[in-house]
């Protein structure tokens, strides 16, 4: 980092290197199929202020996520993109399980399909979401990002990972039965197949 901010670009690009993933997740987490743009306009200007930066590599993170969330929010302004709200209830968290659903969640968070799933949620329970798990804050780094109180924030995460868990279920559930209609049709198919070659014998 160091060397970065003295302009060393070998040391600049190992910073991107291992900021960028993450820092790209969120993005696109909040603004979709734009996130590429407007990471690359957040790069932008971390490296423009770069020399102005003073901390340690959470706080790095979470300078650059805060940098990133800014050029996300001008862009949702400036009418590119929408962000989805979900339409559960809050009762709907409340659903029992012998195991903790948002441990669940967290575990499963790095799949494609639960990273869809994020678009399901309210904003501020995605975003708080998306910097514990994607871009790897803790609740106070990320309070300062969002501009919440810590409390808020780890309730945002604690919910939006228990709405992540319920809608994971859901979708287990539907591929299962899908699954299980599938198997029906094979043997009902073989059955048939059955029947035919026992019609066509007793006709020969």
């Amino acid at each position: 980092m160091h060397r970065a901010q003295q302009g060393d670009e070998t040391a600049f690009a190992a910073v991107y290197r291992m900021v960028q993933p993450a820092l790209l997740g969120y993005v696109r987490g909040l603004v979709g199929a734009d996130a590429e743009d407007v990471a690359a306009d957040a790069w932008l200007e971390i490296a423009r202020d770069l020399g102005r930066f003073r901390g340690d590599g959470a706080g790095f993170r979470g300078w650059t996520a805060t940098i990133a969330r800014h050029r996300a929010l001008d862009h949702l302004r400036r009418g590119k993109a929408r962000p989805q709200t979900s339409l559960l209830e809050q009762d709907v968290l409340e659903i029992p399980s012998r195991q903790d659903t948002s441990a669940q969640a967290l575990e499963s968070l790095a799949t494609r399909q639960a990273l869809a799933l994020l678009a399901e949620l309210p904003r501020d329970q995605a975003e708080a979401v998306l910097l514990k798990v994607v871009v790897g804050l803790d609740a106070p780094a990320s309070a300062r990002v969002l501009g919440k109180r810590p409390g808020a924030v780890r309730m945002a995460v604690h919910r939006g990972l228990k709405r992540l868990a319920v809608s994971m279920k859901a979708n287990e559930d539907v591929a299962r039965e899908s699954s299980a209609s599938e198997n029906v049709a094979s043997e009902n198919v073989a059955t048939e197949d059955m029947a035919s070659e026992d019609m066509a014998r007793e006709v020969r």
